[in-house]
């Protein structure tokens, strides 16, 4: 049997470690796909981001400075499996403008659940609703809240 593969974005797992209003919704997810024993996917980005984050939390004053370190040992003990497809930035490019987004972070992250051809993860709404007509794919986060 095949095992289900999954791609996640930065966003989704901070919520595994910090508590943020959505985090209920992130841990329900991530122990659905636990019980799967699911995959889990995300570009090599997804680590720069999850740094990013945590710094940016301490920054804000949203994170005690005492906490930085071992929220950041946390959260890099998920289990995402970071990946860097081959044509990874070209396609991430060509994606951001098709769906003419400012950045391309974000497709880096659809170009990686595109050719795994698995389903992407993600809490950003504006992306998801840019893509998420011709990307029956991309799943948001707030779908969740709003099917219970």
């Amino acid at each position: 049997m095949t095992r289900p593969t999954f791609c996640v974005d930065a966003n989704i797992c901070i919520k595994l470690v910090i508590e943020e209003h959505d985090t209920a919704l992130a841990v329900a997810l991530w122990r659905q796909w636990t019980s799967q024993r699911a995959i889990v996917l995300a570009p090599t980005l997804w680590g720069y981001e999850m740094v990013s984050i945590v710094r940016k939390q301490v920054y804000r004053g949203l994170l005690a400075p005492d906490l930085e370190h071992q929220t950041l040992d946390e959260i890099l003990k998920i289990p995402v499996r970071q990946v860097r497809p081959a044509q990874l930035h070209l396609r991430a490019w060509s994606l951001a403008r098709r769906f003419n987004r400012p950045v391309a972070y974000d497709a880096h992250y659809l170009v990686v659940a595109e050719m795994a051809d698995c389903l992407f993860w993600t809490t950003d709404e504006r992306l998801y609703n840019s893509v998420r007509h011709e990307l029956p794919w991309v799943r948001w986060l707030g779908q969740l809240e709003n099917s219970n």
